[in-house]
């Protein structure tokens, strides 16, 4: 080990260690915040604010610049422009005081495959100053579920004890934030409510968490969410409210022959947009001044007139991912967040 990684360690394990608690209002403070790898633009003057105790969601497709921001603020990158603080402190200032407080999990599991589920996490508790026993009980409800198999390696668990684990040793030192980059990208549906409920359990604690995803189900157990494309920041509200960011009439159309049904739809003069959504499809219509329930028995009478008599359309109200089709496609004019 190189003197200044020892001393680099000492300094993290001293601040943990010690408590070093801050108060924050407002745990994430970022302003303007951009990056670029070359010629292709990461994180396009990104400005956000996450509260204490809040459970905020990123939520955006591959390459939407959700790992370049947790990067920075778990000081790993710095930014081209713009600033960011977390727990109070600069990311380009103070990268040993936000190490020592803040817990990051990244999206591939990072920890030794070769060693021991029990081995990962005193190696972890030991780096940041502390044990395992000082720490179980912020990772009991945890890792109780993967304690049974302390003495297998980390490489032969399946990916959502992976997960765990890794979670465990982000917790281990007690941080006061928690940074999860697509906790549960490549798990299994199970392990992925398991993962949640636990998200809530912790958040109910106090715990402010920032987790980025690119599930739909997964936003909406979010007290805010965050709607990323393309390295900027389309929107910011609460789950249950962003749907509303979508003023055209929208169906869904259930019934046999839906991609025919699809295409169909698709040439209609008044169609703004036709997506699949699972078993259904989401019809939205340009014009404003046509009431939901008029529009549904439109599109039903023209489906039933071109051989689709089992069709069933009915209105529905705006979810985040109508709200994020609306936005990425210009439908929609995205507020400042």
């Amino acid at each position: 080990m190189s003197r200044l990684f020892r001393r680099r360690v000492s300094s993290v394990s001293t601040l943990a260690a010690s408590g070093g608690r801050v108060s924050v209002q407002e745990p994430i403070v970022v302003e303007n915040l951009s990056r670029r790898f070359g010629e292709n633009t990461a994180l396009d003057g990104i400005s956000l604010r996450v509260n204490a105790g809040e459970l905020f969601g990123l939520v955006g497709p591959d390459g939407a610049g959700k790992t370049t921001l947790f990067r920075i603020l778990s000081t790993l990158l710095l930014p081209d422009t713009g600033r960011a603080t977390v727990l109070g402190f600069d990311v380009g200032r103070h990268l040993w005081e936000i190490r020592a407080r803040v817990g990051y999990m990244p999206g591939r599991f990072s920890l030794y495959p070769d060693l021991s589920v029990e081995e990962n996490l005193h190696f972890f508790a030991a780096v940041f100053g502390t044990t395992v026993d000082e720490g179980y009980a912020a990772i009991a409800p945890i890792y109780r579920q993967i304690e049974p198999f302390r003495e297998r390696r980390a490489g032969a668990l399946s990916g959502g004890m992976k997960q765990k684990l890794a979670l465990c040793c982000a917790l281990v030192h007690r941080p006061q934030l928690l940074l999860l980059d697509e906790p549960t990208t490549g798990v299994d549906a199970v392990s992925r409510r398991e993962l949640w409920d636990l998200l809530a359990e912790l958040k109910a604690s106090g715990l402010p968490i920032l987790v980025a995803t690119p599930y739909m189900d997964e936003a909406a157990r979010c007290d805010r969410i965050g709607l990323m494309q393309a390295g900027r920041l389309l929107a910011v509200d609460e789950p249950g409210r962003i749907g509303d960011r979508v003023r055209t009439p929208l169906l869904s159309i259930t019934g046999p022959g839906r991609y025919r049904m699809l295409l169909r739809l698709r040439q209609h003069p008044d169609a703004l947009s036709v997506h699949p959504f699972g078993d259904t499809l989401h019809y939205a219509d340009r014009r404003t001044g046509v009431t939901p329930q008029a529009l549904a028995a439109e599109i039903r009478s023209l489906l039933r007139q071109e051989g689709f008599e089992h069709a069933q359309v009915v209105p529905i109200r705006p979810g985040v991912e109508d709200a994020f089709l609306a936005l990425i496609e210009g439908r929609e004019e995205a507020p400042a967040a």
